[in-house]
């Protein structure tokens, strides 16, 4: 299965930036990753809130592979713990997914056809994280769910 994570904008962090490059290097042992991020909208700051999010799901749409299962990473989402997001990850394995894509949307959440088209919305905490932080502490728990589903020691209950 492949796995693709959409990001919109840079990470101006160094630091950040290598932590997340350290789990996607660690991610490759299990899967096939990528990693794309978009770039930043122009003009945003002219925007409502709405047009915003309208036009960074055009970007979105734009790299959607037509037979992925879409999971926008979302504070509407459900919350999962780690060992139960492990299984949901082996489910899309054990299903066949082709592809499953999971999108970390902007600062203001997604447009209303991103909900429609989601066919899962992940919230990774009740806290409010920045977009870009979010990027590292998904990516970690991308790989403690690989790491689960092997029966590494990583993970400790």
């Amino acid at each position: 299965m492949k796995i693709s994570v959409l990001q919109i904008g840079s990470v101006p962090s160094k630091e950040l930036k290598a932590l997340c490059q350290d789990y996607e290097d660690r991610l490759k042992r299990y899967t096939k990753l990528e990693v794309i991020t978009l770039p930043d909208i122009k003009n945003a700051s002219s925007l409502s809130q709405a047009e915003l999010k309208k036009k960074e799901w055009e970007v979105f749409s734009a790299k959607l592979p037509k037979s992925a299962i879409l999971v926008l990473l979302d504070e509407k989402g459900k919350q999962h713990s780690s060992t139960q997001f492990a299984s949901f990850i082996n489910a899309q394995q054990t299903a066949s997914v082709r592809e499953l894509v999971f999108i970390i949307g902007g600062a203001f959440g997604f447009d209303e056809k991103a909900y429609d088209l989601a066919q899962h919305k992940l919230s990774l905490s009740a806290m409010t994280f920045s977009h870009q932080m979010i990027r590292l502490i998904f990516l970690e728990q991308l790989y403690r769910a690989f790491t689960i589903i092997k029966g590494e020691k990583y993970h400790h209950e």
